[in-house]
């Protein structure tokens, strides 16, 4: 909208839609921060939430006992039901070491 203002010999033309386009930039900006302000709301929200079930499955971790580790069998066992055969060393001429004098 274009309204024409005299002030004495000169004629003035004020473009009103220079102030709706300005409320409009300064709204957006207003707009702009509003979502920042959100995202940054929703992501302290999400971090606050992990660590609380970080922390939470942290201590059922600690507390919860612990079960038997299974007990690997023994060699010397004679009881033991596995087919694992005896370790022997075998020693070959170049292991043995004789001092000479």
């Amino acid at each position: 909208m274009t309204t024409a203002t005299t002030l004495g010999d000169a004629t003035f033309f004020l473009n009103m839609t220079t102030r709706r386009e300005d409320f409009l930039y300064k709204s957006s900006g207003a707009i702009v921060a509003a979502i920042v302000v959100v995202v940054i709301v929703i992501f302290t929200v999400v971090l606050t939430l992990l660590k609380m079930y970080n922390r939470k499955m942290r201590i059922r971790r600690e507390l919860e006992p612990k079960g038997p580790k299974p007990a690997a069998p023994s060699a010397l066992d004679p009881n033991s039901n596995s087919s694992q055969q005896p370790t022997a060393v075998t020693f070959g001429p170049a292991d043995v070491h004789v001092e000479t004098r």
